[in-house]
């Protein structure tokens, strides 16, 4: 409620939606549709679901042992 009051310019969430089942993941992102007009949101997740909704992401992958890539991918 404090944050719908006084929104921030950006938010960083940290596996958030981890313990959410199918009803509470569905008002997850109805709240994150409505806060994303006036706040940047930076999701860190292992979730195929919150991915999913994403408009752009970043990640890093081990394509062979000790070689870290960075990955991004912007839908459009």
């Amino acid at each position: 409620a404090i944050f719908l009051y006084k929104p921030s310019p950006f938010c960083i969430l940290d596996e958030v939606d981890a313990p959410l089942d199918d009803a509470y993941f569905g008002r997850f992102v109805n709240l994150l549709e409505g806060l994303k007009e006036q706040t940047q949101l930076v999701l860190i997740t292992h979730s195929r679901r919150t991915m999913q909704i994403a408009e752009l992401l970043y990640g890093v992958t081990m394509e062979e042992p000790g070689v870290s890539k960075l990955v991004s991918v912007r839908f459009t």
